[in-house]
C-alpha cells in the first residue's frame, strides 16, 4: 500500500518538481543513531514512490544511493550526474526526470570554483568540491522547453556560497537568454537561509524567484527544511529552495516534513512544488 502524498503524480500541463538532500550514506555510527542509511533507506523510498515528482533534484547522493533512488522512483525515470571529484566519484547532484513526459536534449556538469570547466576543481575557500548539473528538456506534453539546475552549496566558507550564487545567477541569464521562451527551474540545497545575501543574489532583478515565496497555495507551514533528524520547527530556516524563471506559475508548494512511526528520512526534508508553464518550443542547445 503507498503512503499518502504530499503531492504525489500530476498530469499535464502541471509539473512535480522536488529538491531532496537525502544525506550521504556515512560509515561507523552508533547503533541507533538515526543517521544510519540502513534504517533510512526504506523511508526515503516511501516517499519517492509516494510522491513520484516528474523532475527530482537530489543532494548528497553517493553511487549505490543514485541507484538506489532510480530503483525506488521505478522504471520511467533516468538521471544525469557525476561524482564532484576529478576521477568522477564521489558525491553526487543528480537529476533525476521521468522520461515518459520529459526528454533529455543535453545535459553538463560544472564545478562550482573560477575554473568551472575543470573537473573537481576548487577555488573560493571551499575544502569540499561542489558542483552544478545542469539538463535541457523537452516536455513531451506540451512542446515547452525546460532547463534545469540542481545543486548543492559549501556548508562552511560563506565567500564559496556567495561566488556559486553569482554563478548560478549567471548561468540562468546566460540560458533564458540563449532560450527565452524556456521554462527554468533550479533546485538545491543552498545552506543559506532567505535572509542571506547568498539568497538575495540569487533573486536579483527578479530573474530567479521562490516559489515559496510565489506559490498560489502553500501545502504546509513553513517548516524548516534542515531539521537534522529533531522534531518539525514550524517557522525554521528554509535552505533547500526550489527557484523558478519568469513565465513559471507556482501552483502550489510545501516542505515534506513526514515522519514514519516519528523517524525522518533525512537529516533534511524534501521541497516541493506543483509548477505551470507556456511559450512554444525552442531549438535544443547545451545550457
Amino acid at each position: 500500500m503507498t503512503d499518502a502524498a504530499l503531492i504525489g503524480p500530476v498530469a499535464a500541463p502541471d509539473l512535480h518538481v522536488m529538491t531532496y538532500n537525502i544525506r550521504r550514506r556515512v560509515p561507523h555510527l552508533r547503533p541507533g543513531n538515526p543517521d544510519q542509511w540502513a534504517t533510512r533507506i526504506q523511508l526515503v523510498r516511501r516517499i519517492l514512490a509516494a510522491e513520484q515528482p516528474t523532475l527530482l533534484c537530489v543532494q548528497e547522493a553517493l553511487a549505490d544511493q543514485v541507484a538506489f533512488v532510480a530503483d525506488a522512483l521505478g522504471p520511467r525515470y533516468r538521471w544525469v550526474g557525476l561524482g564532484r571529484n576529478p576521477s568522477g566519484r564521489g558525491e553526487r547532484c543528480p537529476i533525476f526526470y521521468d522520461a515518459g513526459r520529459l526528454e533529455l536534449t543535453a545535459w553538463q556538469q560544472r564545478a562550482l570554483s573560477a575554473t568551472p570547466e575543470e573537473i573537481g576543481s576548487r577555488t573560493w575557500g571551499n575544502l569540499t568540491r561542489r558542483v552544478v548539473v545542469s539538463s535541457a528538456f523537452t516536455d513531451t506534453a506540451t512542446g515547452t522547453r525546460l532547463l534545469t539546475f540542481n545543486t548543492h552549496f559549501d556548508h562552511l566558507s560563506r565567500r564559496s556560497r556567495l561566488e556559486s550564487a553569482t554563478y548560478i545567477a549567471t548561468l540562468v541569464r546566460a540560458a533564458g537568454a540563449a532560450e527565452p521562451d524556456a521554462a527554468i527551474v533550479v533546485g538545491g540545497d543552498f545552506n543559506a537561509d532567505v535572509d542571506s545575501a547568498v539568497y538575495r543574489r540569487l533573486t536579483a532583478e527578479g530573474v530567479l524567484r521562490d516559489a515559496w515565496e510565489t506559490a498560489v497555495d502553500r501545502l504546509t507551514p513553513q517548516w524548516g527544511t534542515f531539521p537534522n533528524y529533531r522534531r518539525r520547527r514550524p517557522g525554521g530556516k528554509r535552505i533547500d529552495l526550489i527557484l523558478v524563471g519568469h513565465g513559471v506559475d507556482v501552483v502550489s508548494t510545501g516542505i515534506n516534513a513526514v515522519r514514519f512511526d516519528g523517524r525522518a528520512a533525512s537529516d533534511h526534508e524534501p521541497v516541493q512544488a506543483v509548477l505551470r508553464y507556456g511559450g512554444r518550443s525552442a531549438g535544443v542547445r547545451t545550457v
